[in-house]
């Protein structure tokens, strides 16, 4: 319904700011079929109409779950009396070995390979010590040192100056675990096997140590050359150091020669050197 206002009833609505609501006239609406009513014109209408505000649902009831525990940190902890242990005891020291992180990956522990030693508990006698680097796949395998196509060529190089592993010759690494994917052993896989590699040295008595490779120069010279954990292996070449009383010669590891072919030549002049010091002493 509309209310018939008169100009003054309108004028005075105005003054108080009261809008005056009025339905369009049916031939507006007529000529205007499809247009929306005005909005000012349905809010009074969906005012009256709207439906009460729904309560919000309830929240979710929150269920506590205690924390998840946190396993217990591996401690990696080397046996004691390393430094004392008979050549059997070590080596059954290293076959349980778990001083480090590479204990949980490995097939086998690589003690190292030689003659076998005369008594039950005595070091092999030996002539020459090799130490590598770290066992790779196929010596993580066997349990025995340099057997992938690096032993080949160890083998060759060995045969070319009438030496034969198991014959007078002593063959280990620096590790004694594979590192995973044969990456570069790490300062505290390095740190935690050392004791093990000092051990046989002490046993074997070798009369000369060849060092193949940067981690097992850097070990084997840690104590007499102070640059050999930053010096190139190719400075380091060409002379003859010395662990405590024993002559050491450096030269490349023979996994890198195979990568490197024309080193093949250096590396042959390393061992002819120490082949000179053992004939010389």
């Amino acid at each position: 319904m509309s209310l018939n206002l008169d100009a003054r009833q309108v004028a005075m609505l105005r003054e108080m700011h009261i809008r005056q609501w009025s339905l369009p006239s049916k031939a507006a609406a007529h000529e205007q079929p499809n247009a929306a009513a005005p909005v000012a014109a349905q809010a009074p209408i969906q005012a009256r109409i709207a439906a009460p505000a729904l309560p919000a649902p309830p929240a979710p009831l929150r269920t506590e779950h205690p924390p998840t525990p946190r396993a217990p940190d591996t401690t990696y902890v080397r046996p004691e009396g390393v430094a004392s242990m008979g050549w059997a005891a070590l080596q059954q020291t290293v076959a349980g070995c778990q001083a480090c992180k590479l204990c949980a990956g490995r097939t086998n522990t690589v003690f190292g390979a030689g003659p076998p030693p005369v008594e039950s508990d005595s070091a092999p006698s030996v002539d020459w010590l090799i130490v590598g680097e770290a066992p790779g796949e196929n010596e993580d395998l066997q349990g025995e040192p340099f057997v992938g196509q690096a032993g080949k060529l160890l083998d060759n190089m060995l045969r070319a100056v009438q030496l034969e592993r198991g014959n007078k010759v002593f063959i280990t690494n620096v590790l004694k675990c594979r590192p995973p994917g044969n990456r570069n052993p790490q300062p505290d896989e390095v740190a935690q096997c050392q004791p093990y590699l000092r051990r046989q040295i002490e046993l074997l008595r070798p009369k000369i140590i060849l060092a193949m490779g940067r981690f097992a120069v850097q070990t084997v010279l840690a104590d007499s050359v102070p640059d050999a954990a930053t010096a190139p292996l190719g400075r380091l070449r060409g002379r003859v150091y010395r662990y405590q009383d024993t002559p050491v010669v450096v030269t490349y590891h023979p996994a890198y020669l195979l990568r490197n072919l024309p080193d093949k030549a250096k590396a042959w002049a390393d061992l002819c050197l120490a082949l000179g010091v053992m004939r010389s002493g």
